[in-house]
């Protein structure tokens, strides 16, 4: 088996293991709750990940995190104060809905990148204003405090 083609297995068997994971937590009806304590975790580890992946201005935290993964392609833009990401597709959160689990975006995607962009600068606010799960892209605005 060649390099790239490993690659993607692994790729693949990274989304479906997480995927079964939110599918286990959803069954045992603890997903809000490990949810809710690993954003507390990744909000305060935020500046040690970022730092762990050479991270450092905040619109390269979905840059970065698409080109290791390949879960998503974002597209950032300028907007007032800030800027917005943009995604219209996600392998995990299609895995998840082909499965039939409850949403994988606040535990794998979104809390972890709000804790490196408040990392880098806890000034910035994070919004999630749709995502793929229930919409046809995923937009996220990181604006400074006005």
């Amino acid at each position: 088996m060649n390099v790239e083609t490993r690659v993607k297995v692994m790729e693949s068997m990274y989304v479906h293991a997480l995927v079964d994971s939110v599918k286990h937590y959803g069954q045992q009806g603890v997903l809000d709750s490990v949810i809710e304590n690993k954003k507390k975790v990744q909000l305060v580890m935020g500046k040690k990940h970022a730092e762990q992946f050479g991270i450092t201005k905040p619109e390269d935290v979905f840059a970065v995190l698409s080109s290791i993964f390949n879960c998503t392609s974002w597209e950032i833009g300028e907007i007032n104060h800030g800027f917005q990401a943009k995604a219209k597709r996600c392998s995990l959160c299609a895995c998840a809905k082909k499965v039939g689990t409850e949403s994988p975006c606040d535990i794998y995607c979104l809390n972890p990148m709000e804790g490196m962009i408040k990392g880098i600068n806890p000034q910035l606010n994070f919004k999630v204003n749709k995502t793929l799960w229930c919409n046809d892209e995923c937009i996220v605005s990181v604006t400074e405090e006005v």
